[in-house]
């Protein structure tokens, strides 16, 4: 099955009783055991099972190719699984621009237990140089939040390979209709479903999926199921539901974005575009070379500093001002302000999640608040 065929039938199931064309939340915590103590149904308790999260979990396993894929109740808690499953006294090399709450568990929940160094993923000399004896994992993120950096993924799995270490991608950015990891060797690809799978920004949720069903994988399992961070039924009827339109999504999203960085690059009051799509991006040959398109994120510098950034952000009209990204609806926010004082994110710099309105009208949003500043 194609891509498009797979998200809208891969995570449904016709209810064999009703015959319901689209499956029911099935909210029940326990499951009837049989007569002999076994389950015949197939579950046991609905944090170790669902069959709403079964579905969840096989839609996004075939759209990344995997083998299995398992689903958290946030990204942050998928990460966390990886992070778990490691266990103490290992090292593992993360983006310097890494996602600041993945960044800010790493440094704070498992300081003293795992070592990290964050380094430019973008210059491979770097990537060599940072590896010990003890290093298990590379965390990679392409394109990066904010700064929009590429990084060559079969290079870096090159590296990784050599040296017995594996490589997840936090592919969050991209979804698998734009880039896929696992088929550019990653062992895992990790996703804040909350982001472009739902797409509605109504529901959070986070998943792993995997090349090989291997003992690391089932290590991931063994701390989602007791851990316990697992996303409730009705989260994953929602994420499921979000996925079916995800193909034909992400199309808008990136020719939209596309759109929008142009008018910025060639606008008198930006300093610079972060956007893999365009040409003078240091990253464009690689991004070219494996994504099928650029997605619908965007940075860019505002000529000035916070002051300018900021009124910026505030004089918009149709875009929201909020965190978050991937929804049907365009979101822009003043990045440094969100990720702290610790923040080595430019302090003029605004990042833009693009949104499916029409992008005429988000340039003149972007126009008039601009306007306002230069």
């Amino acid at each position: 099955m194609k891509i498009e065929t797979i998200a809208i039938h891969a995570g449904n199931s016709i209810d064999e009783h009703t015959k319901a064309a689209i499956q029911p939340i099935t909210l029940s915590t326990t499951f009837e055991r049989g007569e002999d103590g076994d389950y015949p149904g197939g579950y046991v308790y609905s944090r170790a099972d669902n069959p709403n999260r079964k579905s969840l979990e096989n839609v996004i396993g075939q759209l990344e190719g995997a083998e299995s894929a398992a689903a958290f109740s946030s990204g942050n808690a998928a990460g966390a699984a990886v992070f778990q499953a490691l266990g103490p006294g290992v090292h593992i090399i993360a983006p310097d621009d890494m996602y600041h709450g993945l960044r800010n568990q790493l440094l704070q929940v498992f300081h003293g237990i795992i070592e990290v160094d964050f380094i430019d993923l973008s210059n491979l000399e770097s990537v060599k140089n940072a590896i010990r004896h003890n290093t298990k994992l590379i965390w990679i993120e392409t394109p990066s939040n904010p700064l929009l950096k590429i990084c060559d993924i079969q290079a870096i799995v090159k590296i990784a390979k050599d040296n017995g270490v594996m490589v997840v991608c936090d592919n969050t950015f991209s979804t698998p209709m734009l880039q896929r990891p696992l088929e550019l060797g990653c062992d895992l690809v990790m996703h804040s479903t909350t982001k472009y799978l739902g797409g509605h920004s109504d529901v959070i949720g986070g998943a792993l999926a995997t090349l090989k069903d291997d003992d690391f994988w089932k290590k991931i399992r063994n701390v989602q199921v007791l851990s316990g961070a697992v996303p409730a039924p009705f989260d994953c009827y929602m994420t499921v539901r979000g996925i079916k339109t995800l193909p034909y999504r992400m199309r808008a999203h990136t020719e939209n974005a596309m759109q929008i960085a142009n008018f910025l690059n060639a606008h008198p009051g930006v300093e610079k575009v972060y956007y893999p799509g365009l040409t003078d991006h240091k990253g464009h040959e690689i991004a070219k070379k494996q994504m099928s398109s650029f997605g619908g994120m965007l940075s860019f510098l505002v000529k000035g500093g916070s002051d300018e950034a900021r009124k910026l952000v505030n004089s918009v009209e149709i875009f929201t001002q909020a965190t978050s990204l991937g929804g049907v609806e365009s979101l822009i926010e003043h990045r440094a302000s969100v990720e702290g004082p610790e923040t080595k994110t430019p302090q003029n710099l605004i990042r833009v999640s693009v949104g499916l309105e029409n992008p005429s009208d988000l340039i003149d949003d972007l126009k008039h608040a601009l306007s306002k500043i230069v």
